[in-house]
Parts: structure tokens; sequence; C-alpha cells
């Protein structure tokens, strides 16, 4: 395991959003909401086990979102099921003044509403094409898998002046890999298998148990 990062000096901490700090997958969601729940579930689940593909699982899921309304979106970003211990732990990097980020496979609508919620950094996450009011089934922009992750922790690292070893990043599924590794403390929450085996940390049930290893 690599060292506790002092939490007393500057640091970065960067989250994965969907089933790390809000106990739901934001396609899903939407999909339930579309009809195509199972269907896509299932899809979800072997990519976060590290069965597929992240960005072919990911645009074979999109597909299926095509003509769901934005409105129907914003209702459920506006009652996002946030984890336990979420704002405690986020309240905790926020008094000691760490940079916090949030890098996400999902989407805009609840990334946005996570980061107000926490008052994030930064926020990198997935753009689904909205026309006429209704999702179109596409995706804008660059795709954010594990790699951009990683990539999106090592930029912040430079921009923000922080060694490696006063970073941390928190994530349950296959495709937080990456950013586990580019981090100098990696932690699972919840975490599936693949993520659990290159973990420095893992936590259940609550964030805040986080909390009680950092102090």
């Amino acid at each position: 395991m690599h060292a506790l990062p002092d939490i007393h000096k500057p640091g970065l901490v960067v989250f994965d959003m969907d089933s790390t700090l809000i106990q739901m997958e934001s396609i899903d969601a939407i999909a339930e909401a579309a009809g195509f729940g199972e269907k896509v579930a299932a899809v979800t689940e072997a990519a976060m086990q590290g069965e597929l593909d992240f960005v072919q699982a990911l645009h074979a899921r999109v597909k299926y979102l095509a003509g769901v309304k934005e409105s129907l979106i914003w209702k459920m970003a506006d009652n996002l099921p946030y984890s336990q211990g979420a704002d405690d732990l986020l309240r905790f990097f926020k008094k000691l003044r760490w940079r916090i980020a949030i890098v996400s496979g999902g989407f805009t609508w609840f990334a946005d509403s996570a980061s107000m919620r926490f008052g994030a950094d930064y926020v990198a996450c997935n753009v689904l094409e909205v026309k006429n009011g209704e999702l179109t089934g596409r995706l804008l922009g660059r795709i954010i898998d594990g790699q951009a992750k990683a990539d999106a922790l090592n930029a912040l690292m430079m921009q923000y002046g922080i060694p490696r070893e006063q970073t941390i990043a928190v994530g349950d599924g296959a495709n937080d890999i990456p950013m586990l590794e580019a981090a100098g403390l990696g932690v699972a929450f919840n975490g599936k298998p693949a993520l659990r085996e290159v973990a420095d940390i893992c936590i259940e049930d609550s964030l805040v148990g986080l909390i009680d290893i950092l102090k």
C-alpha cells in the first residue's frame, strides 16, 4: 500500500460519480425511464466488471436513450440518491481546502448537480446530444473512459501544483482502475473485484470510513 497523504497539506481528491458519490448508474436510470432498463443494466454491469470495452459498451447503451425527454432527466438530477457519508466526506476535504474533482462516465445533468452540492473545483463527464428537447442517442465530445479519468487526475495535479503523494482517487468499477493507479492513494468504495485488486484501501457502506483512515 502507498503511504497515506498528509491531510493537513494541500491535496487533490478525484471522485468517480456513479455508484461512488451517488447510488445509481446514470445511464441505467435514464434507460429505465425509457423502458430499456434491463437491456442497458446488463451491459453496464458487464462493463463495470471489466468484461466489456467501456467505450463500445457506452455507445451501445446510449443508442437506447434516443427519444428520452430532457425535462425527465432534469427531474432525476434534482433527486439524486447520494451515497451514505458523501456529504460528510466532501465537507471534510473542503474544510481542509483540498481540491475536489468529479470525473465521471456519467452525464452532465447529474455531474453538475453533484458538483454544485459538493462545491467541486473541476468536473468532467460524458455529454449526451439533445435536439428539440430530446436525447438523440448520440454522445458529444471526448468520451470519459478509464484513461480519460487518469489523464484528468494527472492534468489537475500539474495545474494545481500538487505532488502525486498528495492525491487520492475514489471509485467503484473497472473503468476506475487507471485513475486509482495514477493517484498517490487509490480507494475502492463498494468496489467491484477488478478494482479491489488494485486499490490501496477498500471501504464499504459509507464514505465516512475514509475520514477515519485519513485523520
